[in-house]
């Protein structure tokens, strides 16, 4: 029995057999049913941000970080932007290059001619000419450790008016978490709460993404965090969006530093940088 009305209307049965979605004869296995629905779990996040994009002009700028196989790409390109008019375009920045060029073959194959994949870091994305120097969107799923970060910095020099992160693999906090608590804090009872290694992962975890929420509050974005329900095959499932609204920068640049200075983290200050792009 055929499994098709798990597909969205309108999506290209020939993209998901080259994803591996589908099977060459149509049919879908559980993991591939569950992979799907992460990718429209996602996407109806990302719709009503692309919509709103759209109000405004057509050529909708999209760059994914860590794109991966890039299925995020390929169904937002499919769904979306493959039958508007103008120019819009998404690229996916990968650092695998054997990756990028599968998907440079794929998109040619379906002729989908406005997407473009890099052979780039996400850190060096963020002064690459191959990119436009407008992006509307910016998306990062499972960007590990500090590229969640770079992602947050190349949308904030690209004046991005909207960023999707799915933050992964932070241990750069936990680890100035675990190298101070025995210094400057050491008097100070809130140590307690990454005293074990274990909860030093976890707070350091946890508050890296607030220190991110905090960073981009206080640029002017507007901040929104829930779950990814679906990604059953990973922990890490906070999705984070912002969206800009040229909100007042001052409380959230004070609490910011307030929360740096308090855990002994003043290091990172330029990591979690608080002046306007």
């Amino acid at each position: 029995m055929s499994e098709k009305h798990d597909i969205k209307p309108g999506q290209s049965i020939e993209l998901l057999k080259e994803l591996h979605i589908l099977t060459r004869d149509g049919k879908m296995n559980q993991d591939s049913r569950r992979k799907l629905k992460q990718v429209y779990h996602l996407y109806h996040f990302i719709e009503p941000l692309l919509l709103a994009v759209a109000q405004d002009h057509a050529d909708i700028q999209l760059v994914d970080h860590g794109a991966g196989k890039s299925y995020l790409g390929f169904i937002l390109y499919d769904l979306f932007f493959k039958d508007r008019p103008g120019n819009a375009h998404i690229y996916g920045i990968e650092t695998r290059d054997e990756l990028v060029q599968k998907s440079q073959a794929l998109a040619a194959e379906l002729h989908f001619r406005n997407m473009s994949f890099l052979n780039l870091s996400v850190a060096e994305s963020i002064t690459s000419d191959q990119l436009p120097a407008r992006v509307d969107i910016v998306t990062a799923l499972h960007a590990c450790n500090t590229a969640t970060d770079d992602a947050i910095r190349f949308g904030l020099e690209k004046h991005a008016q909207h960023m999707v992160l799915v933050p992964c693999c932070q241990a750069e906090v936990a680890s100035v978490l675990k190298k101070n608590k025995g210094k400057t804090l050491a008097n100070n009872v809130l140590t307690e709460i990454w005293r074990h290694p274990l909860h030093t992962r976890e707070f350091g975890s946890q508050i890296t993404n607030v220190l991110r929420c905090l960073q981009l509050e206080a640029h002017g974005y507007q901040v929104s965090v829930t779950e990814l329900v679906g990604w059953e095959h990973s922990m890490k499932n906070e999705l984070i969006i912002a969206s800009y609204k040229d909100l007042p920068r001052k409380r959230p640049a004070a609490r910011l530093n307030e929360v740096l200075d308090t855990l002994g983290l003043e290091e990172m200050r330029t990591r979690f940088c608080v002046e306007p792009a």
